[in-house]
């Protein structure tokens, strides 16, 4: 069992309260940016296994968990410039940044927009592509597509949990939205802020053109088949990435580097190794 600590920590960040776990280990950082919909505990197995040689980060984004939830865009570049501020606020000058899903975005557009703030970056089964321009603010209701049908909130934590496994396609999916859940006196609800994911969807656009201007060594995955990266996409993206190790995980699921954490763990180490990190 490793010995790595995670300790729980929040920040002001001009007026923005961000919760993160932080192993506070010495070693080149490692900056982890969850999906949408999701929190900083999606990484803790990732934290415990690299805790011991580098110094693992994982916020909650804005919108997102125990981190503050303020009516904004939720745009990458808002987003993006959290990650920066959350660099700056614990002294790092520059970090490994894995994105996974929709904070693959972010982590793309904040090595793009703040190259000096990422020295290697990992794009986790996330498209570039997308729509050529986001929805206007006025067209923007702040409903979740996902959860505005379901029954919050839950009676019971058995109640959500089956719920839930009704409606996600894996157990990994599951605990991806059992992470969210917290309980008041009215029940079981979700710590997203609904708004932040309507203004998320709304404001996300296809990011090819980025791709080119990111310099330092990427690592892309995806998980095998076409659900979450097609095949044309991937070949794209690692075609306009100037300095790409590309991999393809044995298993279908979104959550790669959740599905099959030995496969994962490999190719990331084969990603640090040969960059030196």
């Amino acid at each position: 069992m490793s010995d790595v600590v995670i300790r729980r920590r929040i920040v002001d960040l001009d007026g923005l309260e961000l919760f993160y776990l932080d192993t506070e280990s010495r070693g080149v950082p490692i900056l982890c940016l969850h999906g949408r919909w999701g929190r900083a505990e999606t990484w803790v197995d990732l934290m415990r296994h690299y805790g011991d040689s580098h110094r693992v980060i994982a916020p909650d984004q804005r919108g997102h968990g125990l981190s503050g939830k303020p009516a904004s865009t939720y745009s990458a570049d808002e987003m993006a410039s959290d990650a920066v501020a959350l660099l700056g606020a614990l002294g790092i000058g520059s970090a490994i940044v894995i994105g996974h899903s929709m904070g693959g975005h972010v982590a793309g557009w904040m090595a793009a927009r703040h190259p000096g703030r990422v020295m290697a970056l990992a794009i986790l089964d996330k498209s570039a592509n997308g729509p050529a321009g986001a929805a206007p603010v006025e067209a923007i209701e702040p409903v979740d597509p996902v959860t505005k049908d379901w029954p919050l909130p839950f009676a019971s934590l058995k109640e959500a949990s089956d719920y839930i496994g009704r409606a996600m396609d894996s157990e990994l999916s599951r605990q991806y939205f059992l992470n969210s859940l917290f309980e008041g006196p009215d029940g079981y609800s979700m710590r997203f802020s609904s708004q932040a994911i309507a203004a998320n969807i709304a404001h996300y656009r296809g990011w090819f053109d980025l791709l080119p201007e990111i310099r330092c060594p990427t690592m892309l995955v995806r998980a095998s088949g076409d659900g979450g990266v097609p095949g044309d996409d991937y070949a794209k993206m690692r075609t306009l990435l100037p300095d790409c190790m590309a991999f393809e995980m044995s298993s279908p699921d979104h959550n790669v580097h959740l599905s099959d954490t030995k496969e994962f763990y490999s190719y990331f180490d084969e990603f640090i190794a040969r960059n030196g990190l």
